[in-house]
């Protein structure tokens, strides 16, 4: 059974997101945190599948700077940014801090646990709020990035189509059925994707993608 911590400084939010995974049949709750002081800790020593991080944290060590001290030394650890924020800055620099996904607080819980168990097979869930932030900034990076030698010029069409959806936290068997390929073909326009852009996996090729 896979083990999820949360760190969050709310005490009625993070009651409610323990009762959430208690109720779940799918996941453990592997403890909880209420500063970033103590996430830096503990996590380590819980050694959570998943954390539920929340951002602001009060006035000490914030959630993304959290994830940016651990994703190094605990690379299996997955972090999903669970806030009320919705501005762009915030979520790029969560997503480049090492987080894996970002959800909104006012998500529904179904939706949440839908989050954590597309996480651990392989996606990079986010609300759909969020998921047309990064779509508006692919959009806007394609419209504003048209002259030079800029990152997105050595990326196919197809491959440019392919890694935003990676971006907006699609599966690959959700972007075969899309894009009407089979998934293997998918395989091989990511693996090209990644050897380009020198990444290894795709929050690297979104950052480096938007020259972060």
């Amino acid at each position: 059974m896979n083990t999820v911590a949360i760190v969050e400084d709310n005490n009625d939010i993070r009651q409610a997101l323990e009762e959430i995974i208690q109720s779940s049949q799918d996941y453990k709750l592997a403890g909880s945190c209420m500063t970033g002081e103590e996430a830096l800790v503990q996590l380590p020593l819980l050694n959570p599948d998943v954390v539920l991080m929340d951002i602001g944290l009060g006035d000490g060590i914030n959630g993304i700077e959290v994830v940016r001290e651990l994703k190094g030394t605990n690379p299996n650890m997955l972090f999903i940014m669970c806030t009320i924020y919705e501005d762009d800055d915030k979520i790029f620099e969560a997503l480049r801090a090492g987080a894996n996904g970002y959800i909104l607080k006012k998500t529904q819980p179904g939706k949440l646990l839908e989050g954590i168990k597309e996480l651990i097979e392989g996606g990079a869930p986010m609300s759909s709020q969020i998921a047309s932030k990064v779509v508006a900034a692919f959009q806007n990076k394609s419209v504003t990035n048209t002259t030079g030698t800029s990152r997105i010029d050595v990326l196919t069409k197809r491959e440019n189509e392919i890694l935003e959806m990676l971006a907006t936290g699609l599966l690959y068997r959700e972007i075969s059925g899309k894009l009407f390929i089979s998934i293997e073909t998918v395989r091989k326009h990511v693996y090209h994707i990644y050897e380009k852009l020198h990444v290894t996996n795709r929050i690297e090729a979104i950052n480096k993608y938007f020259g972060r």
